[in-house]
Formats: C-alpha cells, sequence, structure tokens
C-alpha cells in the first residue's frame, strides 16, 4: 500500500477523535462552561448532525477543484475550528466550533476514501479503505482515552491544542507528498451527481446506515448494561471497550483484505454474526462470559465492516467523492438513531437491555435489506 494512504489514515484517526474526546472531559466543559452535563453532550450531537448536513453540502462546493486541493481546504477548516475550541470563551463558541469541525471531518472522510481509492487498482480499494478508516477505530481505542488523559493533566484546552496540531502536522505532509495529477484528480460535478439517480446505491446506503445503527444501539449503552446488569466492577470498564476496540481493529483488517472479493457474502455473513451476538449478549447479559464474547463479536462484525460498505458502494456507483461523502452522513445518520433508539427503550421502561434488542432490529431488517441483491451480486 502507498505510505499516502497511512498518512490520511493518521488525519482520519485526529478528526475521528476531536467528535469523540468530549466524551472524556464532560465534567471539566461542564464547570468551565456552567452548564449541565448533558448540555455539553449536546456537543457530539452536533458534531454528528454537522457531518450528516453539513459534510455532503461543503464537499458539493468543492467539485470543481481537485482532490488534492479540496483535502487540504478541509484540513484548514478543521484546524481553525479545532483551533476555536480550545479558545472557546463560552458555551455558544464551542457549539459554533464543534459544528465547523464536524462538517469538515464528514467532507475529509469522503475525499480520503476517494484519494485512497485512485491510488491503488480496483481490486484494492477495499483494503486500501480499511486502512484509512482504521484511523476511525483507533481513535476509539488510542485517541479518546489519550485526550483525556491529556484533559486530567494540562486541561481540556490543550486536548483541544494536540488533536489541532496533529491535523496541521498531516497536513503538511499531505501537501509534500500527494502527488497531485490532473487527470485523476478532477472531480467531474455532472458525473459525481448523476451517480445519486442510482437507486442501488441508495440501497447501499440504507444497509451501511441499518449496521451501525444497529451497532450503536449496544455499544452507545455497552457501560450500564455491563455494570449493572453483567455486573462487572466498574474498573474493569475500560479494560472490556479496549477488548470491544481490539475486536473492531483485527475485524477491519481482516474484512478489508476480503472486501475487494466478497463484498456481499461479508455483509451477509457479518450481519448474521452480529444480529446472533446481539440476541445472545440479549438473552444471557447476566452472565459475564456471554457478555464478553459478544461484545467480541460484535466488534469483529459491526463498525468493522466499512471496508465491505464502501467496496459494495464503490462497486455500485464508483469512487467518486460525493458519494463516499454522502455515504460518511448515512454512516453517522445510523449512530444517532441506534443510540437514540437504545436511550428510547431504555427510558419507555423497558430495561437496560432493550438497546441490544433495538440493536438486533436494526441488524436484522439490515440482513433482509441485502437479500434482493444475493442473485445478483457475484461477490
Amino acid at each position: 500500500m502507498p505510505s499516502m494512504i497511512y498518512l490520511l489514515a493518521v488525519a482520519i484517526f485526529a478528526m475521528t477523535t476531536s467528535e469523540f474526546m468530549v466524551a472524556g472531559m464532560m465534567n471539566e466543559l461542564a464547570d468551565d462552561f456552567g452548564v449541565s452535563i448533558p448540555s455539553i453532550g449536546y456537543f457530539i450531537t452536533a458534531y454528528a448532525g454537522a457531518m450528516v448536513i453539513g459534510g455532503p453540502i461543503l464537499t458539493a462546493t468543492l467539485l470543481h477543484i481537485r482532490r488534492k486541493q479540496a483535502l487540504l481546504s478541509l484540513v484548514v477548516f478543521f484546524f481553525l475550528g479545532q483551533s476555536l475550541g480550545a479558545m472557546a470563551w463560552n458555551y455558544e463558541s464551542m457549539m459554533l466550533a464543534r459544528i465547523l469541525t464536524g462538517i469538515a471531518s464528514s467532507a475529509a472522510f469522503g475525499i480520503s476514501v476517494s484519494i485512497s481509492a485512485s491510488l491503488v487498482p480496483p481490486h484494492s480499494r477495499g483494503k486500501a479503505a480499511s486502512i484509512v478508516l482504521a484511523g476511525l477505530m483507533i481513535a476509539t481505542v488510542i485517541g479518546l482515552p489519550l485526550t483525556t488523559v491529556i484533559a486530567q493533566y494540562f486541561g481540556w484546552r490543550m486536548s483541544f491544542w494536540a488533536v489541532a496540531v496533529v491535523v496541521l502536522l498531516s497536513g503538511v505532509l499531505i501537501q509534500w507528498l500527494l502527488p497531485s495529477d490532473a487527470h485523476k484528480d478532477q472531480m467531474n460535478v455532472k458525473d459525481e451527481l448523476a451517480s445519486f439517480q442510482n437507486p442501488h446505491l441508495w440501497a447501499a446506503y440504507a444497509t451501511s446506515m441499518l449496521i451501525i445503527g444497529g451497532t450503536f444501539a449496544a455499544f452507545s449503552y455497552f457501560t450500564p448494561i455491563l455494570t449493572d446488569v453483567t455486573a462487572f466492577s466498574e474498573g474493569s470498564i475500560p479494560y472490556l471497550l479496549a477488548l470491544y476496540g481490539i475486536a473492531t481493529v483485527i475485524g477491519n483488517i481482516v474484512i478489508g483484505r476480503l472486501a475487494d472479493r466478497f463484498a456481499m457474502r461479508i455483509l451477509v455473513s457479518g450481519l448474521s454474526i452480529l444480529l446472533a451476538a446481539l440476541v445472545l449478549f440479549a438473552v444471557g447479559a447476566e452472565n459475564k462470559w456471554i457478555a464478553v464474547l459478544s461484545i467480541v463479536l460484535i466488534g469483529l462484525t459491526g463498525v468493522a465492516m466499512n471496508p465491505a460498505m464502501i467496496a459494495r458502494v464503490m462497486n455500485t456507483a464508483g469512487s467518486g467523492t460525493m458519494v463516499n461523502t454522502v455515504h460518511t452522513s448515512f454512516i453517522t445518520l445510523g449512530v444517532a438513531i441506534g443510540s437514540s433508539l437504545g436511550g428510547i427503550g431504555i427510558s419507555s421502561g423497558y430495561g437496560l437491555i432493550s438497546p441490544l434488542w433495538v440493536g438486533a432490529c436494526l441488524a436484522a431488517i439490515g440482513l433482509l435489506s441485502i437479500v434482493p441483491y444475493l442473485q445478483k451480486s457475484k461477490v
């Protein structure tokens, strides 16, 4: 794989770390801004909402320039937003910073995946995407804990600055190392927009949204389920979440190597395993061994199926930047829908296990969404 692909993964790592880092410093932010913990939680929601809505809009405005210049513009845009967050003087200024960085990261995700696809032969696009998206998964395993530690020892502002510096450095290296070829890099507006007339593309988007929705319906509530139902100690939770994170990285690597040849088979088998794991967890949540096994299986499938999702989208509609950016928006929408429905299940009185059943239902619908394509697909 070209070294440039790993550099793109670093940029995605930093941007994803920014998305979730607020979760590790909620108390500090609430104290500084004089608001409640739930109000700080809206910073994460705002970031995700900006990714869903603002990312594709910003990408559309960049279609007339080359991908390298578009990505560099987004890196600068993100750096300015992250810097604003580091200097935020009140709740409103931080909210603005989160919206700006969310918009930039969504567009950067799409362009990074498109660039990675242009750097390798067609039969290696899924593997290239898996490396870029490894940055996303490593962010939850390393980035989030690291920014939390920085915030605890040096303050949350230093944590924001650290992410800003990593993004800026990745931008400088991209400027130096990423080749810019007019024939390969130019984005064709007409072709990009024409891709969305393909109904099979929207079906692929829907499946991706359901996979991520099913995963995050459960993952968002792992901590209370594991402590209050499975009876794990609070001290063991970081290790269990790390185990889940390691499983997602391993799953991403393995699936990335196979996604180009067997995208649909991976999605069918992965969704089947995800569905079985969620049901197993829901039924046997009081058993620690079952809980651990379920967490590992959810990690190996779930989010780790991203390379297969991307390979399916690219096989359906090509590797256009808008195609990949809108795909990112659907994935982010899946996070919001899954976590929200899981929360509704709990608040409606169905207990802490209800998010697992919600996730299972979304995974089942995702599996059904693929059925019409099984006979048509050769992969």
